[in-house]
């Protein structure tokens, strides 16, 4: 079988084994993962993390979510001068499995050097047109750091801390393309994506929430704040064109408009290439 959607998937999924990395552990769950740099980094704050054979443990003292956010947030921000990440001011929620308890919080420019879940959302805007589906797409700002210029989906966000997916949702659809709560509410939770991608930044393993929002023909959404220059309407098959083609699009949006093409027919799910795709869209945690 050729690969020209495949090649996505394995983008996404490069990290073919975490053996080279350190288990990270609150208590005996494992949380995360973190290189051996970043592992005896951590040594040197022998208060709050220890190492053992098992890995990097946050240390006994800390048992509540409360107290192990303070010990991490003190931690990034020494660990952000070293060169580990960047303290971006959000914190995401940790958790040793997507949808289990809350046990802390991490700042999200340090998400990826521990090798913890990371979570967010992605919602198609598609409009059903008598000639067919279209699809919004955003062309992202030429001055982000990640993909800039590139195609990205109608909305897409990462779960802050104390948000559930839905949330979220309508917090990013007004911020980023000017849709109304009660136009966003409107959208149909579709599935979940996740990969594990080994990047400069560290190990992402990510969760990404899939809505899809059916949108009239009279409405245009607006960029509301600097993630994108515009946003344009496609026709469905320009766009799994690009996908097929190009290299046009966020990394991780291929991933989700692979998803939504399978959904939607214009990919065989049936077939061996659409088979394949369905089973590599849920590689990470």
């Amino acid at each position: 079988m050729s690969k020209p959607l495949f090649r996505h998937i394995e983008a996404c999924n490069n990290a073919s084994s975490p053996s080279h990395l350190l288990p990270f552990h609150f208590g005996r769950e494992q949380v995360g993962w973190v290189s051996a740099e970043l592992g005896r980094a951590l040594t040197f704050l022998p208060q709050d993390f220890h190492f053992e054979g098992s890995g990097i443990h946050m240390a006994g003292r800390h048992r509540s979510p409360a107290s192990r956010s303070d010990a991490l947030a003190a931690a990034g921000r020494s660990l952000a001068k070293q060169g580990f990440g960047r303290v971006r001011g959000e914190l995401f929620d940790i958790r040793a499995t997507a949808e289990g308890p809350v046990l802390g919080t991490l700042d999200r420019g340090l998400v990826p050097q521990f090798g913890v879940i990371g979570q967010g959302v992605h919602m198609n805007g598609v409009v059903r047109r008598a000639d067919g589906l279209h699809v919004w797409v955003g062309i992202r700002a030429r001055d982000k750091a990640v993909a800039p210029g590139q195609l990205d989906n109608l909305v897409a966000g990462g779960i802050p801390a104390g948000l559930d997916a839905l949330q979220c949702l309508l917090k990013e659809a007004g911020e980023e393309a000017s849709i109304a709560p009660e136009l966003a509410a409107q959208a149909r939770r579709t599935g979940r994506i996740s990969y594990i991608l080994s990047a400069e930044e560290g190990l992402r393993r990510d969760v990404l929430h899939v809505f899809d929002l059916d949108l009239p023909e009279s409405f245009t959404p607006a960029p509301n704040d600097d993630e994108v220059e515009r946003f344009e309407l496609w026709p469905a098959p320009r766009l799994l064109e690009a996908l097929r083609e190009t290299e046009d699009i966020k990394f991780n949006v291929n991933l989700v408009l692979i998803d939504l093409f399978l959904r939607e027919g214009l990919i065989d799910p049936d077939g061996a290439e659409g088979r394949a795709l369905r089973a590599g869209l849920n590689q990470g945690p």
